[in-house]
């Protein structure tokens, strides 16, 4: 079986997928100035995650309701649960941002959401790869998001070792050192995209 254009399984993950590329994007592009400005980070991106939210309802509804899903239902889930990891990563961190007071993200923390915030796109296409029936031409994006994984490991092991060459002060190393792990993770569950993507192909190219 495949997904037909119009398939509500098929619209529903395209609007996951795009409403988490578009969170992403927001994510790295605000420009945090002052304290009001991280109430409005995070409160904004507390409505893409609700927003994403009410998308993972419904395609779980219609996956209880479905006699016949175009791929196995257990992948659409998969897909549709582990692109979800990734936005509700996104909020937390955002929230984690809020509430220790950080209105400037420093160098690797840049590093960290430009690597997801390019993952995302990978996402992204690689839905709309699954959704118009090309499934082998998802594996490069697959591909490149594990790359971007692999960087941010990197980036981890190179923050923390200069968060404590540099900082002294131990609640600012707390702070520093949670935000950069939060990040880390989230660059996981963009891996475990990925993985689902390739399990997907596997089971259905």
């Amino acid at each position: 079986m495949a997904f037909k254009k119009k398939d509500k399984f098929a619209l529903q993950l395209s609007d996951i997928a795009l409403n988490l590329k578009e969170s992403a994007a927001y994510f790295a592009e605000y420009k945090l100035k002052a304290s009001n400005d991280l109430i409005i980070f995070s409160n904004t991106m507390k409505d893409y995650e609700t927003k994403g939210d009410s998308f993972i309802h419904s395609i779980i509804q219609d996956l209880n309701n479905a006699f016949i899903t175009p791929i196995e239902r257990e992948d659409i889930l998969a897909l549709a649960m582990s692109m979800d990891d990734v936005l509700d990563g996104l909020e937390h961190t955002a929230a984690r941002f809020d509430m220790y007071s950080i209105v400037e993200a420093d160098e690797y923390m840049l590093e960290f959401v430009e690597a997801i915030r390019l993952s995302t796109i990978e996402i992204e296409m690689a839905v709309e790869l699954m959704v118009s029936k090309k499934l082998p031409q998802m594996r490069s994006h697959a591909i490149k998001i594990k790359d971007y994984e692999s960087k941010c490991d990197a980036v981890l092991r190179r923050s923390i070792k200069n968060l404590f060459q540099t900082e002294k002060d131990p609640i600012r190393i707390i702070q520093y050192k949670d935000i950069y792990e939060e990040l880390e993770e989230i660059a996981d569950h963009c891996q475990q995209v990925a993985n689902t993507f390739e399990s997907i192909i596997m089971k259905n190219a």
